[in-house]
């Protein structure tokens, strides 16, 4: 399925370098493309489950914080994805497209970016923890239980997007997202298989009180 997704962005990568002469060096990102193109590799992924988060950040009582540290807007943003994450997955399986005991192992593939190595490594512990063994909450006693209850691991990498087709994608359907936000349009649904999730919001504040 991911090569077949891969082989349908990279034609449409290769008609848009043909049309407008860009070198196959050059690395198409939403940043360098017109927003026709940047449509066109948007539709190129229509066939799959897209998913994204997007951080209200007005709305957080914490974002001076978060603005002030280097270290704590990465840790808020893995802390954002990890819960887009699970809420991604919770959804697919409430509508059927997923059954969480055919699952045995989850991989994750993410665009590189500046976590060091610790907190690669949270990361990691932290998906661990939400999708295959479950979570404590050792102050208020409760136990948030696991998605996938015959998953035995989870893998995660960081890939380089100039080699990895689906990062670039990822890279197009994130500045998708972004302008719905801008545009006021969070909840707009391109097609079935596009998810979009707001924090902070009702939901998530329960999360961290439990």
């Amino acid at each position: 399925m991911m090569e077949s997704a891969a082989r349908r962005y990279l034609t449409i990568e290769k008609e848009i370098r043909k049309e407008n002469l860009i070198s196959p060096e050059d690395e198409l990102k939403a940043s360098n493309l017109e927003r026709k193109n940047q449509r066109r590799l948007f539709r190129a992924t229509n066939r799959e489950f897209r998913f994204g988060v997007v951080v209200e950040i007005p709305k957080l009582k914490i974002r001076w914080q978060i603005a002030d540290d280097k270290k704590s807007r990465q840790r808020y943003m893995d802390f954002a994805y990890k819960i887009a994450i699970k809420r991604f997955f919770a959804s697919l399986i409430r509508d059927g497209a997923i059954n969480p005991a055919e699952i045995n192992t989850i991989h994750f593939f993410t665009d590189q970016h500046t976590t060091a190595t610790n907190g690669r490594y949270e990361l990691h512990e932290s998906l661990e923890q939400e999708l295959i063994r479950g979570s404590f909450n050792f102050e208020k006693q409760i136990f948030h239980p696991l998605l996938f209850p015959a998953a035995k691991s989870i893998t995660l990498k960081y890939c380089d997007s100039r080699k990895v087709v689906m990062i670039r994608a990822a890279d197009i359907i994130a500045n998708r997202i972004y302008h719905l936000a801008q545009t006021g349009n969070l909840r707009y649904e391109e097609s079935p298989h596009f998810y979009v999730y707001a924090l902070p919001d009702n939901d998530l504040k329960k999360e961290l009180q439990d």
